[in-house]
């Protein structure tokens, strides 16, 4: 069951849930792929309307900020809880590290998604990287061949949103893999790049505050929560 906010429609799961259903999707046959929208998200999609289909149409649509599980609730529709991208991104891995399955990395700058497949293979033995490619590219013809020849299982589309959300629904019978993931800047902490939010900060789902105190620049984007807030309420008033 799906929960709309915003015209955004978020499936009502747990991790383990989203987990699990990630390893079904990845055995089965065609090309699925998975969105992880947070509130600055929803908002994009509220002024673009093919930002708003590309989410939409995911086989996934993951409650990865804490301003959705306020808005759902606010909307008197209330999600199970939060599942990250990232946290996400990590059950998948373990699972396929198990099994012995492949990832192909895609996105950042030169050289990020090496270092990330190289810590990957380090942190969860048996996981197979199948290829990895940068984020800056042209023409996505030679990128998908690249991993469609992979062979991947599981491909992190990371370029941020919401052009990986475009891509994947563009991209995904070509490219062959069965299951994509739109996991943003991931590959940046998964590389050493970017060091992730102290615990203490994902239990309170502040990893946003902490963000923007490590990277000032942000605050145009942060600026989206209050609006996101503002339209929930919005929306809340029109349903009663």
């Amino acid at each position: 069951m799906r929960i709309d906010v915003l015209g955004v429609g978020f499936d009502n799961i747990t991790m383990d849930q989203a987990v699990a259903e990630g390893v079904r999707l990845m055995d089965t046959a065609g090309a699925h792929y998975v969105v992880t929208p947070n509130p600055e998200i929803v908002e994009t999609c509220r002024q673009d309307g093919e930002a708003m289909e590309a989410v939409n149409g995911a086989d996934l649509v993951l409650a990865d900020g804490i301003g959705v599980i306020y808005g759902a609730k606010l909307l008197g529709t209330p999600l199970k809880g939060r599942v990250t991208g990232i946290g996400f991104a990590q059950g998948l891995m373990e699972r396929m590290a198990g099994n012995g399955r492949s990832l192909y990395l895609l996105g950042a700058k030169p050289g990020v998604a090496e270092r990330a497949a190289e810590n990957l293979a380090r942190q969860y033995p048996g996981l197979q990287i199948a290829g990895t490619h940068d984020g800056y590219f042209s023409e996505d013809g030679p990128v998908t061949e690249d991993i469609r020849a992979s062979g991947a299982d599981v491909v992190f589309v990371c370029l941020g949103a919401p052009k990986q959300e475009k891509w994947m629904r563009r991209n995904g019978e070509a490219a062959g893999a069965h299951l994509m993931v739109g996991l943003g800047g991931c590959l940046d902490v998964f590389s050493g790049e970017v060091k992730r939010a102290p615990a203490v900060f994902q239990k309170l789902g502040l990893e946003w505050l902490y963000r923007l105190a490590a990277n000032p620049s942000r605050i145009g984007r942060m600026v989206k929560l209050p609006l996101f807030l503002i339209h929930t309420a919005g929306e809340r008033g029109r349903r009663r």
